[in-house]
């Protein structure tokens, strides 16, 4: 009985080291902004989880749904100094610009970033919307100033400036694909230096993403992507059943490949929208394996 108590413990001890050498504690929040974010006033409402009790369960668990933000921050999510490839990941949570899912397409995406040698930089974006402006405007000047950040800093938080991505879910893919496309100038007024680093990703993962492209015109990619040759490596997936239209992502391929950009492409036959990196029966969940290889090809082997 003693001996398998031991093995217990030492069954435990394991565990807790494994984990231990996946990440390091994630740092506070930083603000992105050193005073208000462009065009911001006093916040209206508080920023608070917007998650009512028993509300869309994904995968049996809870979603934390973030509303109500006005003071963007990045979180920094190291991995562990052994397996640490110097690659990094800017992350965009989804939440059709209302609300951002912050656990399913966050914090559970920078653990999962971690444990394959890649620091995962969570970005908590301004939602809803903004009155009178673009759906995606404030979301876009964050991320743009995010990555600036991340190559500013780039030395001080062991980053490789050279291997910076952005990975986003839904509404957060939209906006990786607003980051890839429009890097040239920053659509906001140059604040320090920043804003002088490069905000184009040296690659993209867009999962489920939403709103790249026009229904109404043939579905032609929605105007705010203009895709280039210049438009980094892409790695996209969604399911046929998928509520947004796989038309959607289609659309968008379909200019990738007009401007011959690099890219990967995964289409499965159900699973929805908004699954995160929840797995279950359904093939798709396992989504982070392929994308895994894609990055261990493209972007973790060192230069």
């Amino acid at each position: 009985m003693r001996l398998s108590r031991w093995f217990q413990c030492l069954a435990l001890w394991m565990v807790a080291q494994a984990v231990r050498l996946e990440a390091a504690p994630p740092t506070q929040p930083l603000p992105l902004w050193p005073g208000s974010a462009p065009g911001e006033g006093t916040p209206r409402e508080t920023e608070r989880d917007l998650t009512k009790p028993g509300e869309g369960l994904v995968a049996g668990r809870r979603v934390t749904r973030l509303g109500h933000v006005s003071n963007p921050t990045l979180t920094v999510y190291k991995p562990d100094a052994q397996r640490d490839t110097g690659a990094s990941v800017l992350v965009c949570p989804g939440g059709g610009y209302h609300i951002l899912a912050y656990d399913l397409e966050g914090t559970e995406v920078c653990e999962w970033l971690n444990s394959i040698g890649v620091t995962g930089v969570l970005l908590k974006y301004r939602v809803p919307r903004r009155e009178g402006r673009e759906k995606h405007e404030a979301a876009l000047q964050d991320a743009q100033r995010a990555l600036g950040l991340m190559r500013q800093h780039a030395e001080d938080w062991g980053l490789d400036p050279r291997r910076m991505g952005v990975l986003g879910f839904s509404a957060g893919g939209h906006l990786a694909a607003a980051l890839s496309n429009n890097h040239g100038s920053r659509s906001y007024p140059t604040i320090d230096a920043a804003d002088q680093k490069s905000c184009r990703p040296d690659f993209a993962i867009l999962v489920y993403p939403a709103y790249l492209t026009q229904p109404e015109k043939a579905d032609a990619v929605a105007p705010e992507l203009p895709v280039s040759t210049n438009t980094p490596p892409t790695w996209t997936v969604i399911t046929q059943d998928d509520p947004v239209r796989v038309e959607n992502a289609l659309g968008y391929l379909t200019a990738l490949q007009r401007h011959k950009v690099p890219t990967e492409f995964h289409l499965f036959p159900k699973g929805g929208h908004g699954y995160g990196l929840r797995r279950t029966e359904l093939p798709v969940t396992r989504w982070t394996d392929p994308a895994t290889e894609w990055l261990k090809q493209s972007v973790l082997r060192r230069p």
